[in-house]
């Protein structure tokens, strides 16, 4: 019995181990979100298809799992194009579904087409036309398989009419999953621990490509009596009960964490793509282990670049070296650390009943989040804020636009981890820039009956923006933003709302947001003046900074200075 190309699309979608589709219906999808109805997949009606692919991305990113997205031809498909970007460079395995215009007005110029392989086939592992009903299944099948084991986007893109055609779908496509296993041979081996054991002073520097490898980098830690630093994608992963960690490298890190790398003979850099060359050692021996090669030595110079997952390498290489005995080096960036988490507490007391640092409202989150809650956040500050202030225990999770570093994020990749997990506490991060960019869907939590926490960053202006010009000298320019009361906007919307602009008020407010069972937004007015401060401050930074001082006096916003002054350096 022959079968619509539409049906067939969804079947295959299903077998793939979708559960939901993220998109607005419309013209050239109409057969297929009639498929989708008849089927166990279930529709999320977002308002803005950027938000489905975010909603998406999260949700994949946080499963391991396929998600999928479809849009109509031209703009439907179109906006997608920023949050499948998010998706492939977090590694999200989703698929789009991407419609055209009906096969017989393709190549006209018909209102709306658009060449939607141009666009997508840049930033996807699958990117290909469903071009004769017989390969429906086939198409999508190997779609999903690239967007599961390459890790990213795959792309089908289906002209209208082409949904409504029929086939026998005889031949029986499958997904494929493979878990090879990979390392360095013999030979680059007992190289690599001959390097190891001439070394006084070793540190790992362990990446996203090492989350699985946490107990084998400690065995080696153990060993060589070797600091790990991670970075700050891979927090969630390698940081919990872990000894040896001493926490971020980078502008976002901390100084035990930069300090370990620069003081080290012998850098081990594992399934690590850093992509800041001035945070790396310089004058050291670096040696690089990736399992994709294109990836040695493209970040920093290194002396050895070899090929081999995280886990199968590092418990191969332990046996091969030999135990050192002097813990110095190691336990030097431990005391560091240590002084680094007591710095980021005292960061987040409030001694003053007028302001809220951000900190403040971070560390009282972390307190009273749940064990297992799983957290998005914007970027900008509130990436920070999560980054340094939120505990990693083994199962808590963590996502932020680190690769992309796209506003508005938070939210709704927020809103697809939520749908993936409903029995798990998912809050989004949100600063006011990031959550007004997307705000028409805080009516999709209630639509779709989606009961996420939202804490909103508070502090009128695009604070990293700010930043940024503030520490480059520069009077701050075109930042600031005229928002509403965020709590009566929710209540507007059909949800409930807490707003807080006393300190005093924070943790009442905090528990209620927290107990209550529906979509939630907790509404904060933070400290404008806060400065994300460097693991290290150089000279030319408080230099920079003064001289936007002494800019902004003459502008006759000496107001805004002595705020600076007293909520960072004074308190």
């Amino acid at each position: 019995m022959s079968k619509k190309v539409a049906e067939i699309v969804v079947d295959a979608l299903q077998k793939a181990g979708a559960k939901r589709i993220y998109g607005i219906p419309g013209d050239t999808i109409n057969h297929f979100t009639n498929a989708v109805a008849k089927s166990d997949l279930r529709w999320i009606t977002v308002r803005h298809e950027e938000v489905g692919a975010f909603a998406a991305g999260g949700e994949s990113y946080m499963t391991g799992e396929l998600s999928v997205c479809a849009g109509t031809c031209g703009p439907g498909s179109l906006h997608f194009v920023n949050g499948i970007y998010e998706s492939h460079r977090n590694g999200a395995p989703v698929v789009l579904i991407a419609s055209d215009v009906a096969r017989t007005e393709s190549g006209f110029n018909f209102p709306q087409e658009v060449d939607q392989k141009k666009i997508y086939e840049q930033h996807s592992h699958f990117c290909e036309y469903i071009s004769h009903p017989s390969q429906a299944r086939r198409i999508v099948t190997k779609a999903a398989q690239a967007a599961l084991t390459k890790k990213g986007v795959a792309v089908v893109i289906v002209n209208g009419d082409m949904f409504t055609e029929t086939d026998d779908d005889a031949m029986d496509w499958e997904v494929y999953r493979p878990q090879p296993v990979c390392r360095p041979n013999d030979a680059e081996m007992a190289e690599l621990a001959a390097m190891v054991d001439a070394a006084s002073k070793v540190s790992v520097y362990a990446g996203i490509g090492a989350r699985d490898a946490r107990e084998e980098i400690m065995a080696f830690c153990e060993k060589a009596k070797a600091p790990m630093v991670h970075t700050t994608r891979a927090k969630e992963f390698l940081e919990p009960n872990n000894p040896y960690n001493v926490g971020v490298n980078g502008i976002l890190g901390n100084k035990a964490g930069v300090e370990a790398l620069e003081d080290a003979d012998l850098v081990i850099s594992l399934g690590c793509d850093f992509a800041y060359t001035q945070f790396y050692p310089e004058a050291k021996k670096i040696v690089q282990i990736d399992i994709d090669p294109t990836h040695l030595g493209r970040r920093s110079a290194i002396n050895m670049g070899l090929v081999g997952d995280a886990k199968t390498t590092f418990a191969a290489l332990t046996p091969l070296v030999a135990a050192k005995s002097d813990d110095s080096h190691l336990q030097t960036h431990l005391k560091q650390w240590a002084q680094d988490l007591k710095g980021y507490d005292h960061e987040g007391e409030e001694h003053d009943p007028d302001l809220i640092h951000p900190q403040f409202v971070a560390n009282m989150l972390d307190a009273k989040a749940a064990d297992d809650a799983i957290f998005v956040s914007d970027v900008g500050t509130a990436m920070v804020w999560m980054l340094r202030h939120l505990k990693a225990n083994g199962k808590r999770r963590f996502l932020n636009s680190l690769l992309h570093g796209t506003m508005a994020s938070g939210m709704p990749q927020a809103m697809g981890a939520k749908l993936a997990y409903p029995d798990r506490q998912v809050i989004a991060m949100c600063g006011d820039g990031g959550l007004t960019m997307l705000m028409g869907d805080l009516l999709t939590l209630v639509q779709e009956d989606i009961p996420l926490k939202l804490v909103v960053f508070h502090n009128n202006t695009l604070g990293f923006v700010e930043m940024e010009q503030r520490v480059e000298g520069l009077v701050d320019h075109f930042t600031g933003l005229h928002n509403p009361d965020f709590a009566k906007l929710a209540e507007a919307c059909g949800f409930a709302g807490w707003h807080v602009e006393q300190a005093g008020e924070l943790e009442a407010a905090m528990d209620a947001w927290l107990r209550h069972e529906g979509p939630a937004l907790l509404d904060v007015h933070v400290n404008q003046m806060e400065l994300v401060m460097p693991p290290k401050v150089e000279v030319s930074q408080v230099a920079s900074t003064a001289m936007f001082g002494v800019k902004a006096v003459l502008d006759g916003r000496t107001k805004e200075v002595v705020d600076l002054l007293r909520n960072n350096f004074l308190r």
